[in-house]
């Protein structure tokens, strides 16, 4: 691409490079037009996440020991890093012994050191995502397992603004209003759900906010964030993306637990002290989790991503009530049955965004039908160009981005 031209492949003739919101439209015809396969995959992303995520604040509230930590929650995070790591390597190894003959090899030096250099940008949300797991933790001295599964949902809201920001995706005035019915889900559960006492010289509430304020700020960045850095690096596998993700994580972890020692001495340089059963389960769960996301980010998208942990709070509820006696309030009850109303709003087919009539500006014309269901989840982007008359034969059509 030249000053915005970029020259086709097949005839060689000049188009005018698409702007971010042509591919804001692109993605939004996609949307309308997934395989069964495409669904599929959604399907067992979110009902895997809703699991996953739905036990992650049961798992920390058992870690409690009188309500505090014995351990510390770097560690924990320090070694989920690690065995993201690990499982991104086997799985590495195991995409690499069934490459096909002829296919670039994914373990040679000089694919590794160009991957490295092309998705430098994970160590962006690598060191958000640390700061962020570090701060569920800390959430944790302050609401019940469920109250802070439904803050967390606040994060939907910050994702959709930064997507229309950032991504210049565009949402029709149903879906902001499904945002908002979200919010106002959260509100009523989160009624009364301040313990009292002082913490740090300031009111409970005082602090709680502050933490709420950057726990739901710092991982909505890092999921856009990461959503891109996947996504522009289409090509690249995904394991070995995602090894470099962990493994940046793994290292900014790693600083926090020297730093750690530092400040408090060389005896809490032990990453294994204090850990029992409960945080060996709370680090695979985690892991599994960030996995997961991973998935979301690349084939799927961040939006979809967060509705499905809010679909998880039921679950986060209903399992802190019956381990721990929390009780499920009239709050807690009507507050997740306006944010299911909310999520059906938000998906429902009547709140799509509708093209508005096409200008005089070049268009590329789309994939006969026949084709989209076969076209990979990137290539909704291919479709980015419908600002550019530019016809090609059946057998000559390409999508922009790789397959």
């Amino acid at each position: 691409m030249k000053n915005g031209i970029i020259e086709c492949s097949v005839c060689h003739s000049k188009l005018l490079s698409p702007s971010s919101k042509t591919i804001s439209r692109a993605y939004d015809r996609h949307r309308s037009r997934v395989s069964s396969k495409q669904r599929a995959l959604n399907t067992l992303l979110v009902v895997g996440d809703c699991m996953l995520v739905g036990l992650q604040p049961v798992l920390v509230y058992m870690s409690k020991v009188d309500g505090k930590f014995n351990f510390s929650p770097i560690s924990v995070n320090f070694l989920t890093e690690l065995a993201k790591v690990a499982f991104a390597i086997v799985m590495l190894l195991l995409q690499a012994r069934n490459q096909k003959v002829g296919e670039k090899p994914l373990l040679s030096i000089s694919t590794f050191v160009q991957a490295a250099r092309n998705n430098v940008l994970l160590a962006v949300p690598a060191l958000l995502y640390a700061i962020n797991n570090y701060l569920k933790f800390i959430m944790q001295l302050y609401f019940n397992p469920a109250t802070v599964k439904m803050l967390s949902n606040l994060k939907v809201l910050v994702i959709a603004f930064l997507l229309k920001i950032i991504m210049k995706r565009r949402f029709s005035i149903i879906q902001w209003e499904a945002l908002a019915l979200l919010l106002i889900g959260i509100s009523i559960n989160q009624l009364r759900s301040l313990p009292d006492g002082p913490a740090l010289g300031l009111p409970v509430g005082t602090v709680a906010y502050i933490y709420t304020f950057i726990f739901v700020t710092v991982p909505s960045l890092a999921s856009v964030y990461n959503e891109y850095a996947l996504k522009s690096q289409y090509d690249t596998s995904i394991y070995l993306q995602n090894l470099f993700l962990y493994g940046y994580g793994a290292i900014f972890n790693f600083l926090g637990i020297l730093g750690t020692a530092i400040v408090k001495g060389p005896s809490s340089f032990d990453i294994l002290e204090g850990h029992s059963k409960a945080t060996m389960f709370l680090i695979f769960n985690n892991a599994a989790q960030g996995i997961l996301s991973s998935f979301f980010f690349k084939y799927a998208d961040t939006i979809l991503k967060k509705y499905s942990s809010t679909v998880a709070t039921i679950f986060t509820g209903i399992a802190s009530a019956a381990l721990f006696g929390h009780t499920l309030t009239a709050n807690f009850v009507l507050g997740i049955s306006v944010v299911f109303i909310s999520m059906h709003q938000f998906f429902s087919p009547i709140s799509k965004v509708k093209d508005p009539p096409r200008n005089g500006t070049l268009e590329l014309v789309d994939h006969q039908d026949s084709h989209r269901s076969k076209d990979s989840f990137i290539n909704m982007a291919a479709g980015a160009n419908d600002e550019a008359s530019h016809r090609v034969g059946s057998d000559e059509e390409q999508p922009l981005l790789p397959r």
